[in-house]
C-alpha cells in the first residue's frame, strides 16, 4: 500500500510547488528578437561586414542535427525574401559514403554503439564547400544546415553566423514522432535505433563543432520552438539573442545556483507518485522517469524581456566549465557534468528491470566511454512494501543463475529472481549503493532519487519481468554484456556490510547534523546529508554541488556575500551550485511551515579544495 500523498513528507503537502519551468535570467538590457526583427538584425550584421569587406553579404545559418531545416528555411525567406537561400549540405559527402563512415560505430545493436571521434569536417567534401563559398558572393545570401559555419574562414570574415540550437530532448520526442537522423530515410524505425545513432554519432559531432563557435558566433536562435505544423495564432516565433548576450548569461549563470529544466517520461513500470505530487497531465497513464540534473539532455530556459528562450543546459557545460565544475572534476572529466541527479517512480507501479552497470574498464573497452554509471538509490518515499533488490544471494551458482536468466528470455519461463538475488526492506532515507558490476533493481512503490554518474545508457537489462515495452515491442536485453559484468562476490554479507545504511554522523549540534551517506569507496560520487531546523552552511570548496530538498517544503540558497539574489527550493527539486560560488547557505524561508529540513548533496570527491 502506498502512502498517501498529504504524508509524503513532514510538514504540510507541497503539492503543484515544484517548478517545472525554472528560467535562469538573461543579463540585463538583453532582448529576445523573434520573427521579422530577428532576421533582420542578423542580416544588417552581415550587411555592415559586407560593406567593410566589399563583397556582397552571406548570413551563416548553422543548425544542430534534429533542428527543422524546412521550416527554419521558410520563415528565413518570409523574412528575408530578398536573400538567396542556399543549403550547404548540398556540400556534404553522399548518404552512402557517410553510412559506411560510421558504421562501426553503430554496430548491429539496437541499443548500443561504439563513441565517435568524428568531426563535421569529416561528413562534408572540401572542395565542395570552397566552390559554395565562391558561388555565394555575388548576391546576397542565407547559407542554411548543419555545418554553415564550415564557410566561416572561406568567407574572410564577410559574413555573420546564428547558430540553430536544440536540446536532446527535444530531439527525441520528434523522433518518436517520426523524425529522422541527419540525412537519414528512417522515419519508421526503431526510436532505440535513433536514439542510439544521435548519440553515439550526431551528438558528439555536433556538441564538437559547435563548441567552435561559442566564442565569436553572432547570434543563437532556439531551434526547440521551429515546427513544421502551422503554429498557434498566440504562440511567439522562435527567440533570438546576441551572442554577447548568449556569453553572458551562461558566464552569470556559472556564478549562482540555478535549476536545469525537469522532463518527464512515461515507462513500463511507472508510477503515480510524480503525477499526483508534482501535478503533472492527469491523463496520463504513469510517469516512470524525471530527468532534473541530466544536462547533457536538460534545457535551460533563458529569461529576459520578450520571454524565454529554450537552449541545451550543456551548453553552459561546454562554455564555463571550470567556473562550474571546478578547476579539478574539469581537469579529471574534461567539460561534461559528471553527476546525474533523476527521479524512478515505481509508486503503484511494477518493478524496474533486474540490471546490471559495466565496469570501468569494460565500457572503455566496448563503447568507448571513459568513466562508467555507479549510481546508488536514495529513498525519496516509499509504500510498506517497498524492497531493493541488491547483490547476489550467497551460496548460488553463478553458472545456474544466467542460465535461468537465458531460460526466461523465451517469454514463459519467469526468472526466480527472489532466489537469486537479494531483496532488502527500504524506507525512506534509506540509501542504497550501487557500484558498477552490482546486480539491482528498485522494486514497485517506490520513489526513487537515483544519484549517480552520468553515462546513463549502459544498463544491462538482465530480466524484465516478461514486460514489453510502451511501442509493444520487447524491451532489450542484453545478457551477453551483462554476465561479463557482474560482480559474484557481491553477495548478501558483502552488500550489507558495503552498500546497505551506511551513514556515518561527521558533525553534530543543535542547529546542523551533517551525514555522509555514501558512495562506495570505489565510486567517484561523495554524497553528504544536511538535517536542519533554520539553516546550514556550505561551500563548494571548488568543485560543483548537486543537491536536492529531501525533506521540508521550501527553503532559499543565499551568499554570505550577497553575490547573487536569493534562490528558493522546493520540496524534491534538484539544483546545481557552480564550483565559483563557494560559500553558500540553505535555509528556511518566511512562507516555510516543515518543522525540519533535509538536503542530500553530491560531489566529486577528491577534488574539494585541500583534498590531497
Amino acid at each position: 500500500m502506498t502512502a498517501p500523498i498529504s504524508d509524503m513528507h513532514e510538514g504540510h503537502t507541497t503539492r503543484g510547488r515544484y517548478d517545472t519551468q525554472p528560467t535562469v535570467a538573461l543579463p540585463p538590457g538583453e532582448r529576445i528578437l523573434r520573427g521579422a526583427e530577428a532576421w533582420a538584425a542578423a542580416a544588417e550584421l552581415a550587411e555592415a561586414r559586407a560593406r567593410v569587406t566589399g563583397t556582397a553579404p552571406v548570413l551563416l545559418v548553422d543548425t544542430y542535427p534534429g533542428v527543422d531545416v524546412p521550416a527554419l528555411a521558410a520563415q528565413v525567406e518570409a523574412a528575408l525574401p530578398a536573400w538567396t537561400l542556399t543549403d550547404v549540405e548540398t556540400a556534404a559527402r553522399p548518404v552512402a559514403e557517410v553510412e559506411r563512415l560510421i558504421a562501426p560505430n553503430l554496430t548491429d545493436d539496437r541499443v548500443f554503439g561504439v563513441m565517435s571521434h568524428f568531426t563535421l569536417d569529416d561528413f562534408y567534401d572540401a572542395e565542395r564547400l570552397d566552390a559554395l563559398a565562391a558561388a555565394v558572393t555575388g548576391t546576397p545570401t542565407v547559407v542554411v544546415g548543419w555545418g554553415a559555419a564550415l564557410l566561416e574562414d572561406r568567407l574572410a570574415g564577410a559574413s555573420a553566423t546564428v547558430l540553430v540550437d536544440m536540446a536532446r530532448w527535444e530531439i527525441q520526442l520528434r523522433q518518436r514522432q517520426g523524425a529522422t537522423n541527419w540525412r537519414a530515410d528512417n522515419p519508421g524505425e526503431d526510436n532505440l535505433r535513433k536514439y542510439k545513432r544521435g548519440f553515439f554519432v550526431e551528438w558528439r559531432v555536433a556538441d564538437r563543432h559547435k563548441r567552435t563557435l561559442f566564442d565569436t558566433l553572432d547570434f543563437v536562435l532556439d531551434g526547440n520552438a521551429i515546427a513544421p505544423a502551422e503554429p498557434h495564432p498566440d504562440s511567439p516565433d522562435a527567440g533570438m539573442i546576441t551572442g554577447t548576450a548568449f556569453r553572458q548569461a551562461l558566464k552569470d549563470a556559472a556564478h549562482r545556483p540555478f535549476r536545469v529544466v525537469p522532463f518527464f517520461d512515461p515507462g513500463v513500470w511507472g508510477g503515480q507518485w510524480m503525477k499526483n505530487l508534482i501535478g503533472l497531465d492527469p491523463s496520463k497513464d504513469n510517469y516512470a522517469w524525471c530527468f532534473d540534473c541530466v544536462p547533457e539532455e536538460n534545457s535551460l530556459l533563458l529569461e529576459g524581456d520578450g520571454g524565454v528562450i529554450e537552449l541545451p543546459a550543456l551548453d553552459l557545460v561546454f562554455s564555463r566549465p571550470v567556473d562550474l565544475l571546478g578547476a579539478k572534476t574539469f581537469a579529471r572529466f574534461g567539460a561534461e557534468f559528471p553527476i546525474r541527479f533523476d527521479f524512478l517512480d515505481t509508486m503503484d507501479g511494477g518493478n524496474l528491470s533486474l540490471q546490471v552497470h559495466p565496469l570501468t574498464d569494460y565500457i572503455q573497452n566496448t563503447f568507448g566511454m571513459h568513466y562508467t554509471q555507479d549510481e546508488s538509490y536514495y529513498m525519496l518515499d516509499v509504500g510498506d512494501d517497498a524492497v531493493v533488490y541488491l547483490g547476489t544471494k550467497e551460496g548460488i551458482d553463478p553458472a545456474e543463475m544466467l542460465q535461468d536468466l537465458a531460460t526466461a528470455q523465451d517469454g514463459e519461463h519467469p526468472f526466480p529472481a527472489e532466489k537469486y538475488v537479494n531483496s532488502f526492506p527500504a524506507r525512506k532515507h534509506d540509501h542504497f549503493l550501487i557500484p558498477a558490476g552490482t546486480v539491482h533493481a528498485s522494486g514497485s512503490n517506490s520513489m526513487v532519487l537515483e544519484i549517480s554518474a552520468t553515462p546513463f545508457i549502459f544498463t544491462f537489462k538482465l530480466w524484465d519481468w516478461g514486460r514489453v515495452g510502451l511501442d509493444g515491442i520487447p524491451r532489450p536485453v542484453h545478457l551477453d554484456h551483462g554476465a561479463r559484468n557482474i560482480q559474484w562476490g557481491r553477495d548478501t554479507t558483502w552488500v550489507m556490510e558495503n552498500l546497505v545504511d551506511r551513514v556515518e554522523t561527521l558533525h553534530t549540534d543543535d542547529e546542523v547534523t551533517e551525514e555522509r551517506t555514501g558512495l562506495h569507496e570505489l565510486e567517484f560520487i561523495e554524497v553528504r546529508r544536511h538535517w536542519f531546523a533554520q539553516g546550514a552552511d556550505h561551500d563548494t570548496d571548488g568543485t560543483v554541488n548537486v543537491i536536492n530538498l529531501v525533506e521540508g517544503d521550501e527553503v532559499r540558497v543565499v551568499s554570505p556575500t550577497a553575490a547573487f539574489e536569493p534562490f528558493v527550493i522546493h520540496y524534491a527539486e534538484t539544483f546545481i551550485v557552480p564550483a565559483a560560488v563557494g560559500a553558500y547557505r540553505i535555509e528556511r524561508t518566511e512562507n516555510s511551515r516543515s518543522p525540519r529540513f533535509a538536503t542530500v548533496k553530491a560531489s566529486v570527491r577528491g577534488t574539494r579544495t585541500g583534498d590531497n
